[in-house]
């Protein structure tokens, strides 16, 4: 299993909405989370009324035969919660994300047919950050037998271990946020649903996906891997050659940000530097040659005649 070849992609659905413009802990749209694809630990989730998300389900079909062998990634934010030195400064306080993953690897969707396997994970409590919280979860899977191949169905659940009564905030910590999956396959092929060809158009109509929405991704000559997105994605999605480095907002204007970055104050800029990706993004932003930025107004990648045009 390598997902070298789209970790870029998935990073940007990681990090979607991680920090906004100012970029500062202090501003009041980021004293509060608001990221794609949050799922709360279930206990908590279903205290709530009404209920909030505590799953997400795949469906898609696939093309292949017995010796189909599925990988599968799972991937999300885990936020972990600091407190400045002093204590009192709200704008010091921040809840950082510590990039987590479990790996299901080598399963052959034909052993998966009619039967439901429920694979539990759990990751300890700091084993990467001391203040990291353990967090648990459930994959189960199963396939159904479709002309020409296989249905697949995936359901990822939270089930990371707390009180009902827990705050937001607390169940935030152990939480999967921006929580996606990445699908591999050897010796099969994934069958858009945006785009099916007509044998497998009824089983794609089929699918119902909750919560997430798996696109083909990697090159466009292939249909090996997936990622199923919690935010709406086209298939094969990319990131613009232009672009020098995510900012984290959703629908990002690189130009725009750049420039907003560069005219903010050193006490914002200073309070920026408390997040190592933010200090990225103001470092980054500060030390982009002139010709770099020029760049960032726009690209024509290609062009074609409108309706009615042929005479122009």
């Amino acid at each position: 299993m390598n997902f070298a070849a789209v970790e870029k992609i998935a990073n940007a659905v990681l990090y979607e909405g991680y920090i906004l413009y100012p970029y500062r802990a202090s501003s009041t749209k980021n004293r509060q989370r608001w990221n794609f694809g949050t799922l709360y630990p279930q206990c908590y989730a279903e205290a709530q009324h009404p209920i909030e998300p505590f799953k997400f389900v795949v469906e898609c079909p696939i093309e292949g035969n017995s010796t189909t062998r599925l990988d599968v990634r799972i991937r999300f934010l885990q936020l972990v919660e600091t407190q400045g030195k002093s204590g009192q400064n709200p704008a010091d306080d921040w809840q950082h994300g510590i990039e987590r993953s479990h790996d299901v690897t080598g399963l052959r969707l034909s052993s998966l047919i009619a039967e439901d396997h429920s694979l539990g994970f759990r990751i300890p409590a700091g084993d990467t950050d001391s203040s990291a919280r353990e967090v648990g979860g459930v994959l189960g899977i199963t396939a159904t037998v479709v002309s020409k191949g296989y249905k697949l169905h995936l359901e990822l659940t939270n089930t990371s271990s707390g009180s009902t009564a827990i705050s937001r905030n607390d169940a935030l910590l152990q939480a999967y946020t921006s929580a996606h999956i990445l699908l591999a396959l050897q010796d099969g092929e994934f069958i858009s649903l945006l785009d099916p060809p007509e044998k497998f158009r009824f089983t794609a109509s089929s699918c119902n996906n909750q919560g997430v929405f798996p696109v083909l991704v990697g090159d466009q000559d292939q249909h090996s891997m997936m990622l199923c997105s919690p935010i709406i994605l086209y298939d094969y999605p990319q990131i613009a050659p232009e672009s020098f480095g995510d900012f984290f907002d959703g629908t990002e204007m690189d130009e725009m940000l750049a420039l907003r970055v560069l005219t903010l104050t050193d006490e914002e800029k200073r309070e920026m530097r408390n997040d190592d990706r933010a200090r990225q993004i103001l470092e980054r932003t500060e030390s982009l040659p002139q010709e770099h930025l020029m760049k960032l107004h726009g690209a024509i990648r290609g062009m074609r005649r409108g309706a009615g045009e042929e005479g122009l």
